[in-house]
């Protein structure tokens, strides 16, 4: 009997963590060119706002880009991989979130042009942003903040 409560013990200890840890935090990959900041400073962003991120230098950003789908009138300085969507330059966190809770069918997101103020880059905020969304056709508006 000691042992069966000893292997249940054991069992719980395993598994409630990872359950925990399954249920806590997105996860996703910011790829980027090897020399830009800005990137880093998107991804502590991402990371205080509860979105774990691994950041990936490449040489081949724009490959992946094209392999992803995101044209370039909607093209950033990075690329992050997220829950199957790609958000493309420095999206605010709102507008990730809203994508991930809401699921649409589109590829992802994207707020082009590295405005001032957004996340990660310098500057203040001197316009609502505008956030496409990346999918097939002309793009759409997906949020304005």
């Amino acid at each position: 009997m000691i042992h069966r409560r000893a292997l249940v013990g054991v069992l719980l200890a395993v598994t409630v963590p990872s359950m925990a840890a399954a249920q806590g935090a997105q996860t996703a990959i910011l790829y980027k060119n090897p020399q830009c900041q800005c990137c880093d400073a998107y991804a502590k962003v991402l990371q205080r706002n509860g979105i774990a991120v691994t950041v990936e230098e490449t040489p081949a950003l724009a490959a992946l880009k094209r392999e992803h789908g995101v044209p370039e009138p909607l093209q950033g300085c990075h690329t992050l991989l997220i829950d199957g969507y790609v958000v493309e330059a420095h999206v605010p966190v709102a507008a990730v979130k809203r994508l991930l809770a809401e699921r649409p069918a589109i590829r992802g997101i994207s707020l082009p042009g590295m405005p001032a103020g957004s996340p990660g880059m310098d500057g203040e905020k001197t316009a609502p942003f505008t956030v496409y969304e990346i999918s097939d056709g002309a793009p759409k508006v997906f949020a304005r903040e």
